[in-house]
Formats: C-alpha cells, structure tokens, sequence
C-alpha cells in the first residue's frame, strides 16, 4: 500500500508540473495545451481572450453592491445553506471550507475549518467577494457557473497563481425553466486534497435543491395553463401560454401549428415543456419575459415568419404572473399591441450571430468557420461536430445553446439529437414508412434522422 502510495503521488507530482508549465506557456500567449483538460483549456482560454484577467491577480475583487435575483431564488440559498452546514463536520476534517455564491459568483456564505478561513480571507475567499471566471479566474465556483456539471478545479489548472495552492470542486444549481444558474455551492481545500466524498455530496445537494425548483416550475405551469383557459374564453386570436425561457405550456390548435408543437395538448408535464422549431420565436419570449420582470405592467408586440406563411405574423406577449414574480407570458398571434421589440434581423442587439465555433481535439482548442461544420450531435452533456478537420468535441455546453446562436446562419434543428448545416446536405433519402434522412457531405457521409416533427421544416428548406 505505501508502495502504491508514493507512486500515486509521483504521477500526480508529474501531472501537476505538466498542467503549471502549460499554465506558463500560456499567460505568455502560447497556444500549448498539452497535458491540460479540455474543460480547463476552454476556461482558460476566456480568461485570457475573452475577459482578460490578471494572472498574476491575488485576490478576488468586492461584489457589486446590488445584484438582482428572483425573489422565489431565495428559498434555493435557504436550502443550499442547510446542505451546505450538513457538510461542515465532514469537510473541517479534512482542513477544507465550504461557500455559496448566487448567479453572479458573490460569496454569500462560508462554513468549515478556521485556519483554512483565515488563508481564505487573505484571498478575499469570503463573502461579498466575487469569484466569477470574468472577475476572478478559473476557480471552482466561476467556472462551476459555466458548466452544466459539477466542476473540479486543482493547483495550476486554476487561472491565477496566487490560487495554485487550492484545489476546488462545485456544483451549480440552475433554473429547471431557463436553465440559467441560481447559486453554487462549492467545497476548497487549501494545500490539500478534496475529500474523497466531494463529487457524491455536491450532487446529492444539487440534486435535492432542484426538486424545489422543479417544484415551483410545476406551480408555475398549472397557474400558466389557467391563465391560458381563462383568455381562451374571451379572444378568438390563436394564443399559446409560453414560460420565460420561450418553451410553450400550452397552445390552441392554430397557435401549435404556426409554432410546429401539438396543438390543445399540455406540455408532458409542467416542468417539461414543448419546444417551438423557431429560434425567432424563442428569443422574443425571453426578451419580453426580461422587460416584464423590469415593469410588470409591460405589453409587448413584433413580427415573425411562422411554418404556415411567408408573410411575417403580428405576436403580442401579456404578462402572466404568480405570487408577485413572473412565470412566462400569453403570446396572441395576429394581434399587435404594445411596445415593439427590437427587429430580429442581423442588427438584433439580443442576438449575436457567430462567426466561428470553438471545439476541442486533444487538449487544443480548434476554431472552425461555420461551413466546415456538417452536423452538430448531443450526446448526454456534450455536443459532437462532424466536420472538415474530423469528429470534435464542442465547446458549446448543449445543444439548445448551439441551435440559438447557429438558428440564423444556415442550420436547422431536424431532430431533437441533431442540427444539420443545411448547405451540406449532400442527399435526402425517404425510407418505406416515408422516414426521411440526410446524407451530408462529410467524410463519413453521415445519416441524420429526421423526426416527423420537424420533416415540414426540413421540405420547406430545402424546397423540396
């Protein structure tokens, strides 16, 4: 066992020097990543290119003063405290501490061992410090914000070296709805290793604090439905009852056809909801569920292509609300009342076309211009191109990101696994049971499926 020991603690010696000389070579402006993770490699590459933050920064800086959550958010710091307070014993043990930040990397709370505290203050590793990766640096908690799973941060893999003696893992907790993250909760040991324990306790916590969200998710979709019925019975106008993050709880038969959904048919359940195949559609929901959170009393109205028409169609968004926050908004098609949005063209300032997508091969980043893209394929958490240089590994943490962000630039969802460029499209085979699939050009001539949800889109795409 002590033979076991020391070689373990030579490999890890080893890969730890690998990890700081990558960490050197790159704050100079190299590009060698060798030895580094990708997930590491990806957060290093925004600190340095995109936020620009000191490598040689000490310590985090002070939160802003005012910071704007979701009241109905505070019960998930509440719950993640009790979680949080449940490890200390635990965590003390082993020298480490435990913190809660909110979505925007602010400290909000700190348990566990005091000698670690006191090391942690010098850093401003404490509440009311912000630990963001823009503010901070790779570190457990900002880059935990990132990452749609737990994170493990350790040594020099963190972005500034006055915090190469830690080593961190955290979990982010996100809006079942919006998937946007609420709090983190997140375990550091200083000159020290994680407990062994760490990445079951993390998920356990997280896994418990979002039955409450899922919870409140189920409330808000029964109280959205109501308000559906409720203006069903008074307007003729095709209405959907859409949540804040553009998914739809329910919608008549019309409004389920101009928007692809089934139409009179409630989501699955209210936390899970049906997905409109216009990307258009989606942004304006969230944009209108924004201003009414600023002003409740806010009405809103723009124009979208639908599947039906190729003429733009009038949509109008009242608010819906419950116990004081919002929940979504009813959208009324062939109506126009209120403020008009922004245009949804190029120069949408919601929207931020990309040039280029961003994935990983072998510890490097790859930078790909959009038509050596084939075809974008989720697999559990992880997105997988097809592409000119081979099968990548995305940067993108999931498939309805990339759908957004690519949805104006020549891709389209054909599946709910698949979203194809649809210049490569090299065949469409159509099978006995009128199935369709796309051979694309890639070097595999991969075949997509497509659902029969999505075939109408596909035909008229292609103009087939």
């Amino acid at each position: 066992m002590a033979h076991e020991r020391r070689i373990e603690q030579t490999s890890r010696s080893r890969g730890e020097a690998t990890v700081y000389g990558a960490w050197e070579r790159f704050v100079k402006g190299e590009d060698d990543l060798r030895g580094v993770r990708p997930e590491i490699a990806i957060s290093w590459h925004r600190c340095r290119d995109q936020y620009r933050v000191d490598p040689c920064l000490a310590e985090a800086p002070v939160a802003v003063a005012e910071v704007d959550h979701a009241l109905e958010h505070d019960v998930v710091f509440a719950e993640l405290g009790f979680r949080a307070a449940s490890l200390t014993h635990e965590v003390s043990a082993v020298g480490g501490i435990v913190t809660i930040t909110d979505a925007t990397g602010r400290v909000l709370a700190q348990w566990g061992d005091q000698a670690t505290r006191a090391v942690a203050a010098d850093a401003n590793l404490a509440p009311w410090y912000c630990w963001s990766e823009g503010a901070t640096g790779t570190n457990g908690m900002g880059t935990a914000l990132m990452s749609y799973t737990p994170v493990v941060i350790r040594g020099a893999e963190h972005w500034c070296q006055a915090f190469h003696e830690w080593s961190c893992a955290g979990v982010a907790i996100r809006d079942v709805v919006t998937r946007e993250p609420v709090a983190v909760l997140n375990i550091s040991c200083w000159r020290g290793e994680l407990p062994g324990a760490a990445g079951a306790w993390l998920a356990n916590a997280a896994t418990m604090t979002q039955r409450i969200l899922r919870r409140r998710a189920q409330d808000d979709g029964a109280e959205l439905m109501a308000a559906f019925n409720h203006a069903r019975s008074r307007s003729s106008a095709p209405l959907a009852a859409v949540d804040a993050a553009g998914r739809v709880v329910l919608a008549d038969d019309t409004a389920g056809v101009l928007l692809g959904i089934p139409g009179s048919t409630p989501a699955p359940e209210p936390a899970v909801r049906w997905k409109p195949e216009l990307p258009e559609f989606i942004q304006a929901a969230k944009y209108a569920a924004k201003q009414a959170t600023r002003n409740p009393g806010w009405l809103g109205s723009t124009q979208i292509f639908t599947r039906l028409a190729n003429e733009p169609t009038s949509i109008s968004f009242r608010p819906v609300f419950l116990s004081g926050h919002l929940i979504g908004n009813l959208v009324a098609f062939g109506v126009s009342e209120g403020d008009p949005l922004p245009r949804t063209g190029g120069d949408n300032p919601l929207r931020a076309q990309p040039h280029r997508m961003v994935a990983t091969r072998d510890n490097r980043m790859v930078l790909l211009r959009l038509p050596e893209v084939a075809v974008a394929q989720s697999d559990g958490n992880d997105v997988w191109l097809s592409t000119d240089q081979g099968r990548l590994r995305s940067a993108s943490p999931g498939l309805d990101k990339l759908e957004t962000e690519l949805g104006d630039s020549g891709f389209l969802r054909v599946h709910r696994q698949y979203v194809v460029n649809l210049s490569r499209i090299r065949e469409v085979e159509r099978r006995f049971k009128g199935e369709l699939f796309l051979v694309m050009d890639d070097q595999e001539k991969t075949m997509v499926p497509v659902s029969r949800r999505n075939a109408p889109a596909v035909r008229r795409a292609l103009e087939i």
